[in-house]
């Protein structure tokens, strides 16, 4: 068996309909819904909006959330596609390893780690800043800390102190790698409430900040085409065309964690018809809430505070200054947004062991990553192993390290996943599907471009960065994964050691 051999898709679906000795299946349509929202509504909408407006598109960052969100929407159509034809764990992983070969599997596998640990990782270490903003603006007591707030390579700004670790982010990571052990289901159950907590107060921001919004500041909505130097001494192209096409990568990351919906497709009950409901509806809601938070937010401050005073908090600022006897909105926001990097924290890792679990089943990581739980049925090793990788990251790393990776990381699976649309429709004509994507070939080709013009919008340097992580990736997957590949060794996609899977008829 060569690099680009396929995984046979009769053994893909007989993986998905032995559920009596696998994950078990849990989630209704509803929940994928919920987990789909909570995986998106988080550090991007309360965060990147602003960064967006500050350095990029000003109030049209309305038109670069549209334009992310019909990348992801014609991605979103590809992935329903997939998910409802080959329900398995593993998400653009699996869904290449049926269409493109093992060698690319790998590639998009390694890649997804940037959207799920790196990600995960980044919102925990944000999650611990908003923590010390919960215990002081809203409970009134003494902050965590700098020392033990923050990584080694952190200093305060009068440098008088040095960070030793970041415990709050180790603690967030913890404690959902542990949730995410006993139970699928209950962590479905503890990310609903979160979700409906945290839209809720998106929902009051909306309704109450409207009329706090001075048409000034949306004039000239597209502002005209100039550079922008940050703080750090970056430029940034604002307004014109690539302000806002900049935009759009940047709030991108807002709409992250549509696609880990689909990790989760072997611990659905009826993933046919629940899987395209859950990625679409998630990333329907989820649109309508970008489009009109961004309008409100650039109408009730100018681009110029958020340049200045606004920084990470941006949305709080803007309320405690702009909107008059609203304090206690930002201080609920606060609470959102602790609850939203929460539950973003907890679908990452839930597609991140989910990814390895599938790749351990293959032969490309050891088997430790697919054994389950005996009574949680869970791939619980997996998700210690998980819990060390990011913990250490989060604990130890600077947030701003990984800066835009997980973005452009994310936008390549999504690249992947439509070619697979077109590739899987040649080779596999008379695949049972529940939910087709309409005009193929020609919505897969426009996801891919969509997503390319805002890879594009990241810049070359994020483009060195993604290449330097596939080439680390590739020395792991010749060193190791291509020696011990169950189908490079036997030909099949189940490990040998499994026990062995009914026949299905054609």
């Amino acid at each position: 068996m060569g690099l680009f051999s396929k995984k046979p898709m009769h053994l893909l679906l007989e993986e998905a309909g032995d559920s009596g000795k696998g994950l078990k299946r849990t989630l209704s349509a509803g929940a994928l819904v919920a987990l789909g929202v909570g995986a998106i509504i988080g550090a991007g909408l309360f965060v990147r909006t602003a960064a967006a407006a500050a350095q990029n598109a000003g109030p049209s960052v309305t038109i670069g959330f549209i334009i992310a969100a019909i990348g992801c929407a014609l991605a979103g159509l590809c992935y329903a596609e997939l998910s409802s034809s080959i329900p398995i764990s593993g998400s653009a992983y699996t869904y290449t390893y049926a269409t493109m070969g093992e060698l690319m599997a790998w590639v998009i596998g390694w890649d997804l780690v940037l959207e799920y640990a790196v990600g995960a990782a980044t919102v925990g270490i944000a999650w611990s800043e908003y923590l010390n903003k919960l215990l002081v603006e809203v409970l009134h007591v003494a902050p965590i800390p700098y020392e033990w707030c923050h990584s080694p390579f952190q200093s305060h700004p009068d440098g008088t102190v040095n960070g030793i670790m970041n415990l709050p982010a180790l603690f967030i990571v913890g404690i959902l790698s542990l949730l995410l052990i006993k139970g699928t289901s209950e962590s479905a159950f503890v990310n609903g409430v979160i979700v409906i907590t945290k839209v809720a107060i998106v929902i009051l921001i909306i309704v109450l900040g409207w009329g706090f919004i001075h048409e000034a500041n949306h004039h000239p909505y597209i502002p005209p085409a100039t550079t922008y130097v940050d703080h750090a001494g970056i430029s940034h192209s604002f307004g014109g065309f690539w302000g806002v096409v900049g935009a759009a990568g940047t709030v991108f990351f807002a709409f992250i964690g549509f696609d880990a919906v689909s990790t989760a497709a072997q611990e659905t009950k009826n993933p046919k018809t629940a899987m395209p409901i859950g990625i679409l509806g998630s990333l329907a809601v989820c649109t309508i809430l970008y489009i009109l938070f961004a309008h409100v937010l650039t109408g009730i401050a100018p681009v110029e505070f958020f340049r200045t005073k606004g920084g990470e908090a941006s949305v709080v600022a803007a309320i405690s200054e702009y909107m008059t006897g609203y304090g206690w909105l930002a201080k609920l926001v606060t609470v959102a947004i602790l609850a939203g990097f929460s539950s973003v924290i907890l679908v990452m890792l839930l597609g991140q062991s989910r990814v390895f679990y599938s790749m351990s089943k293959d032969g490309l990581l050891p088997k430790m990553f697919s054994d389950l739980h005996p009574k949680f049925k869970t791939p619980y090793k997996a998700n210690l192993v998980i819990l060390v990788i990011v913990g250490l990251f989060a604990a130890f790393i600077p947030g701003d390290v990984v800066g835009d990776m997980t973005s452009i990381g994310t936008l390549f699976a999504f690249m992947l996943v439509c070619i697979a649309v077109i590739i899987l429709r040649k080779t596999d004509p008379d695949l049972p599907r529940q939910f087709k994507t309409p005009w193929v070939p020609l919505i897969p080709v426009l996801g891919v471009l969509a997503c390319g013009l805002m890879i594009l919008g990241l810049g070359w340097t994020n483009w060195l960065r993604l290449f330097g992580w596939l080439a680390l990736g590739f020395i792991i997957y010749f060193g190791y994964s291509a020696k011990h590949s169950v189908l490079g060794k036997t030909g099949k996609g189940v490990h040998p050691t499994d026990p062995p899977k009914p026949e299905i008829l054609d």
